[in-house]
């Protein structure tokens, strides 16, 4: 039988203000309460890989970087960052799960209905780095196979995840180091933005959907000169906004 996430999404908001406490129940044998979960996944067909397959784009410096920051920003009890596949039962002692080149990947039936399953439960997915309307496309039909039932929207100025723990009034656009530099030092013009998600039926938000962003490059980037400071501070604070908001929503 697999195990459902545990009671931390029962927290109140008012603990998000400070995060999390240390002492939280383990999870796999661990005592800390958090690990940055990276989505393990196939590449799709015609599409060229990186690496050993696009999920393990800006690994690991990034949730390197980022856990580190976690750990000194907020007081979640934050562990050293793993890789998880959809398929694997530990997916469910993970409450949140990060996924990037989103639009690269080709789920297979069975991952679908584990993410389903793992997002009805409380987890919640963040999911980072697709571009143009191809690998939207991609990324568009494979959440249709999740939920056929719910919509994408475009998170609201008010939702909750934007103000749990750090204010955030402008969706400014996260740029990737390379559309950085090589431009004269500007950023190259690209195509706008859009911060998006799907909600469940009580309002809560359980993907977070970076569209024509690099959320991963500004933490992974962030010893960077060449990467611009303000762009992973933004990277920083929507990170913890949808971690904190994970563990208490």
């Amino acid at each position: 039988m697999k195990r459902f996430l545990l009671p931390l999404l029962l927290l109140t908001t008012t603990l998000a203000l400070a995060a999390l406490s240390p002492g939280a129940a383990p999870r796999a044998g661990r005592t800390e309460e958090f690990h940055f979960a990276r989505m393990i996944y196939t590449d799709g067909g015609g599409f060229g890989r990186f690496r050993r397959g696009w999920w393990q784009q800006d690994a690991p410096e990034a949730e390197e970087h980022f856990t580190a920051n976690l750990r000194r920003l907020t007081r979640v009890n934050a562990g050293e960052p793993v890789a998880v596949r959809l398929t694997d039962p530990e997916l469910f002692d993970y409450p949140w799960l990060y996924a990037t080149q989103v639009g690269y990947w080709e789920l297979s039936d069975e991952e679908v209905a584990q993410l389903r399953e793992y997002l009805l439960r409380g987890g919640f997915l963040m999911a980072d780095d697709y571009w143009g309307e191809n690998e939207k496309a991609v990324f568009d039909a494979t959440m249709k196979r999740v939920f056929p039932d719910r919509p994408i929207v475009d998170i609201p100025p008010d939702d909750p995840m934007l103000r749990v723990v750090f204010p955030i009034s402008e969706k400014v656009q996260i740029p990737g180091l390379r559309h950085i530099g090589r431009f004269g030092g500007g950023v190259a013009q690209l195509p706008p933005p859009r911060w998006q998600g799907i909600y469940d039926d009580n309002g809560r938000l359980m993907i977070g959907m970076n569209f024509n962003q690099d959320v991963g490059d500004s933490w992974e980037e962030a010893d960077n000169p060449a990467y611009p400071e303000p762009m992973t501070a933004l990277g920083y604070r929507f990170g913890i906004n949808y971690i904190v908001y994970t563990m208490t929503h």
